[in-house]
């Protein structure tokens, strides 16, 4: 019986393992420019092929529709090994992501 529970926690412990690969990446790439209220912009990259960069500025600074505007892209290799990419923007509209494996809404 004791074999038995050994056996099961070690089966416990392998399965409880953490089973992402993505686990151990590594910053490759890394840029921030923090421009106070007038906008920002930031960019990395990791060495499990993720990507990232976008910029943002105040937009009608003052006014009653200020509003932060931000475009932005990103990309990585899915599961199924298909780089993804995504470029966006997020304004007083919402966000709107655009990528060639997204659906398109309706107009």
């Amino acid at each position: 019986m004791k074999v038995v529970i050994a056996l099961f926690a070690l089966v416990a412990v392998a399965v409880a393992a953490p089973q992402n690969p993505d686990a151990a990446a590594q910053v490759l790439k890394y840029e921030s420019e923090n421009i106070g209220v007038d906008g920002y912009n930031f960019g990395y990259e990791t060495s499990n092929g993720i990507s990232h960069q976008e910029q943002g500025e105040l937009v009608n600074p003052g006014a009653e529709n200020e509003a932060v505007a931000v475009r932005g892209s990103y990309q990585y290799t899915g599961p199924d090994g298909v780089l993804y990419s995504v470029t966006y923007i997020a304004d007083e509209n919402g966000f709107q992501p655009q990528g060639a494996h997204l659906p398109v809404p309706p107009q």
